[in-house]
């Protein structure tokens, strides 16, 4: 990784803060955007990942449009200098101000989660004079073969209209009158590394697509929503996730003439060119022998590993000893679960040393917070340090 190349540039540096690997990222998004291109197909970033400008105007220089979960991620995409057009809005839950927004910027498309949604949507777009696209987000019962709390594609999740329910109210779907039908949605989940669970995914698609079109809906684009994982254990071994897999498998499998297909990546753009560098503060150890890491970092900066005991690889980048020692690593927040990792080998660390919590480009610095009244990790990025 890119800390452990320039640990010595980073040693005067204020910690904690985010690095990113701006050639990293530059690499991924070619990958993603040459593969993508053997199909045609389209790809949006979710901005929800992490919507640093500077690592914005990266991506928006690759063409890609933006997915979006809420009103301000429309917002940030379009200040940005995204095309609206190419920006599709997803949530279960959108106050009926942010439709406003979205409509008034005209989206490619509104992807509803609801009947009674996309009731609200029909007579918001009647208010505005204006009729509405609009895609049906469809929620597919796959397992996805990832963490339960990121698993959004199963029968009992909040997310998407069920098929069934979708089949019950077809004629009443088609009757409102503001709204174009032009796309179906799916996204099962995110952090997936088996991509078998794609195959599935399309042989549910085709079904889908076909029963709802014989219902007299016609549909302009399929979007299979995103999900592809990174390699947490190894970043090394795998710094760009493998999207020419991805693409053949989705390119052999699905079946929907010749409507556009769409994707949309957060994690698999980002996770990896970005790392938190934070620095040991203190070692300690408990009354059972604990032996703790006690960091300048916490879950303030980094939230993933104590809302849902996501794992990250640690390093320590300044050590001046090849020995190690299992710490468990832990922050300063005053929570008991705000640690990073448990029983962890790392060379045997001591004050002032600087480690490398790593992918977390996604995920980390868009889920942060100032819980203690802690400050903002700011982002250091590597073409700054280049120079």
């Amino acid at each position: 990784m890119l800390s452990k190349r320039i640990a010595s540039r980073l040693q005067d540096l204020e910690t904690p803060f985010y690095l990113y690997d701006t050639e990293l990222l530059r690499q991924t998004l070619e990958s993603v955007v040459n593969e993508s291109q053997r199909y045609n197909y389209k790809v949006h970033y979710a901005i929800k990942a992490n919507y640093d400008d500077r690592l914005l105007s990266i991506i928006r220089e690759y063409g890609l449009g933006v997915d979006c979960a809420s009103g301000n991620e429309i917002r940030k995409a379009v200040e940005a200098g995204f095309d609206p057009r190419t920006i599709v809005y997803a949530g279960v839950g959108k106050r009926d101000k942010e439709l406003r927004y979205a409509i008034e910027q005209e989206i490619m498309a509104i992807n509803c989660e609801s009947i009674e949604e996309l009731t609200v949507i029909d007579a918001l777009a009647a208010e505005a004079g204006r009729r509405v696209d609009v895609a049906l987000r469809i929620n597919p019962d796959i397992d996805p073969r990832t963490n339960h709390c990121i698993d959004t594609g199963q029968a009992d999740s909040k997310f998407g209209i069920s098929y069934e329910e979708i089949l019950d109210n077809a004629a009443r779907i088609r009757s409102l009158e503001n709204l174009n039908i032009v796309g179906v949605h799916l996204h099962i989940g995110s952090q997936i590394r088996e991509l078998h669970v794609f195959e599935n995914m399309c042989l549910k698609v085709n079904v889908i697509v076909e029963n709802l079109e014989r219902l007299g809906f016609n549909f302009r684009f399929v979007d299979v929503g995103g999900g592809l994982g990174i390699n947490y254990d190894m970043p090394e071994n795998e710094p760009i996730p493998n999207f020419a897999s991805l693409f053949a498998i989705v390119h052999n499998h699905l079946h929907v003439g010749d409507r556009e297909v769409h994707f949309e990546f957060g994690r698999s753009i980002v996770g990896e060119c970005g790392e938190l560098i934070t620095r040991v503060l203190f070692n300690k150890t408990t009354a059972t022998g604990r032996k703790l890491l006690i960091v300048d970092a916490s879950m303030t900066e980094l939230i993933r590993p104590a809302l849902y005991g996501a794992y990250h690889n640690i390093e320590n980048i300044t050590a001046d000893t090849d020995r190690t020692d299992k710490y468990t690593v832990v922050g300063t927040a005053c929570e008991s679960t705000d640690r990073f990792d448990e029983n962890v080998s790392l060379r045997r660390s001591k004050r002032g040393d600087l480690l490398s919590i790593k992918s977390a480009g996604a995920y980390g610095m868009s889920m942060a917070s100032r819980y203690n009244l802690h400050d903002l990790p700011r982002a250091v990025y590597s073409e700054d340090l280049m120079k």
